[in-house]
């Protein structure tokens, strides 16, 4: 099985081009710098996120190109295909990509505008409950048991 599940933000805006041919289809690429779970102390200079290329086909693609920019939150599942090339030096170049099937954002509109990119300083502000009911739930009066569409 290939399969790999992703979040992290656009390093930059995505790349895209354009298929030839009769029918064009997109291919977008860009870069998801995806933070490591556990950073290590020891090095203050040490990576401490992964970037990683992605390629996204078709609808995806366009879909990629039309709402995600650097800096965009984004969760990514797809599967990892690796190939080489022969570069102008004649060097043999090995790449690996995740080709995106599936692209979600991982943050709202809101939260993206109000994150500082170069660190995480947005605050989710709780809900606040309405006055005189317990835990922000809604006040049913007694009585209408058989109004109710459910039991």
């Amino acid at each position: 099985m290939n399969k790999v599940i992703l979040m992290g933000r656009l390093t930059r805006d995505p790349e895209v081009r354009y298929s030839q041919g009769e029918s064009s289809t997109a291919v977008a690429r860009f870069t998801l710098a995806v933070d490591r779970r556990f950073a290590r102390k020891d090095n203050g200079n040490e990576q401490n996120a992964d970037f990683i290329g992605c390629v996204a086909f078709g609808k995806t693609g366009e879909f990629v190109e039309k709402y995600f920019r650097q800096g965009s939150k984004a969760v990514v599942c797809g599967r990892i295909q690796t190939g080489s090339y022969t570069n102008k030096e004649g060097q043999k170049v090995y790449t690996t990509d995740v080709v995106v099937e599936e692209v979600e954002f991982a943050e709202s509109k809101a939260a993206a505008s109000n994150t500082n990119f170069g660190g995480n300083d947005y605050q989710p502000q709780p809900a606040s409950a309405p006055s005189g009911t317990p835990e922000g739930f809604m006040n049913i009066p007694t009585g209408l048991e058989e109004e109710l569409p459910f039991n």
